[in-house]
């Protein structure tokens, strides 16, 4: 399994909801407690995108097709335009409209399930899609990204953007499912589109992954990161000798192989620890490659600066995620707000 396609896979990122707003301009929603990777699509017209707890970051225009992908930020207001007031605040679970109703209607009505807005000719199209990353492996994931990643249309995402949007309108049996995924591959089209542009800034290790060497190297160390790797083995697997394949790895992954390999069984082991209270500091161990638990705990405590029992008491609770979680379900819409500062639970 390639680097990139098993930190998705475990940090969680099929914990996914999915919206999408149909309004003529003006609007403008502001989304506090948000949750650690939102992705935003411009579906018909353009928005602008705002970090309003990150002033250093530049708003961006989203046109037709675009992406953007939000981390690090927790409030973050989408508009049709920067002059555009706020008009509603969704903090902790409610949904809290801003100013006189009568100026600024808002988003009113429900035109299908997860979708609402006025649906009139001239209005704008936004899908919002939310994740929720958990434990180590979701903040390594995060640590690849920027607060605020723009992926331009055109680049192979308008397929699954349309399927996504056609399967938000629905509600079938497994729809929550089919949903999941649709925004699974729209993030991971996303993230490769994002990380083929020249001027990214992109970790050593995902940079690595043009080699064809190194991807296969790496790739081995994700497929079986418990087995007892020797720098000898990795370099036989990809048909050089053990000195060019342990320069070659350090250059382009930034560390020496058996150094990356033990980074990656640390996180393992600290999401091992942290979920999954039954799990003792030797099974934890032996769960990434580790025979001696007291090697293993000294590995640990290098990593993560804490005992590996410490680590598992003092973060283990199943439900917590890397940033706030959107306490929004997937197949129920957001509520309506009559009026004025009126605050509503979004179920």
């Amino acid at each position: 399994m390639d680097p990139l396609s098993d930190l998705l896979r475990r940090a969680g990122a099929g914990d996914a909801r999915v919206r999408q707003l149909i309004q003529r301009p003006p609007w403008s929603i502001t989304f506090a407690d948000a949750p650690s990777i939102t992705v935003f699509a411009t579906l018909g017209g353009a928005a602008t995108l705002r970090l309003e707890d990150m002033p250093s970051v530049a708003p961006v225009r989203l046109a037709v097709g675009d992406i953007a992908l939000v981390t690090q930020s927790t409030r973050h207001t989408i508009a049709d335009d920067l002059t555009t007031p706020p008009q509603v605040v969704i903090r902790a679970g409610q949904k809290q409209f801003l100013g006189d109703p009568d100026q600024f209607p808002g988003p009113r009505t429900f035109l299908a399930p997860r979708t609402c807005g006025d649906g009139l000719p001239g209005a704008t199209t936004m899908l919002r899609g939310m994740f929720t990353l958990r434990g180590d492996a979701g903040r390594r994931l995060l640590g690849m990204l920027p607060p605020l990643a723009v992926v331009p249309a055109g680049h192979g995402t308008g397929a699954a953007l349309d399927l996504l949007t056609a399967e938000a309108a629905l509600e079938e049996p497994g729809q929550d499912a089919v949903l999941h995924r649709l925004l699974d591959l729209v993030l991971v089209l996303a993230l490769r589109a994002w990380c083929a542009q020249p001027s990214v800034n992109l970790p050593a290790w995902c940079r690595a992954l043009a080699d064809p060497a190194m991807s296969a190297a790496l790739e081995q160390i994700h497929e079986d990161p418990a087995r007892r790797w020797t720098v000898a083995e990795l370099a036989a697997t990809v048909g050089m000798s053990r000195a060019a394949f342990a320069a070659r790895f350090t250059a382009l992954v930034g560390q020496p192989p058996l150094a990356y390999l033990t980074d990656w069984r640390m996180t393992l082991a600290a999401d091992l620890l942290s979920t999954d209270p039954t799990t003792t500091v030797a099974a934890a161990a032996r769960a990434v490659g580790y025979q001696d638990a007291f090697a293993f705990s000294a590995a640990f405590k290098r990593a993560k600066g804490v005992s590996p029992s410490r680590w598992g008491r003092e973060t283990h609770d199943p439900d917590t995620a890397v940033m706030a979680v959107d306490p929004v379900p997937a197949t129920v819409p957001l509520p309506l707000v009559t009026g004025p500062s009126a605050a509503t639970p979004v179920r």
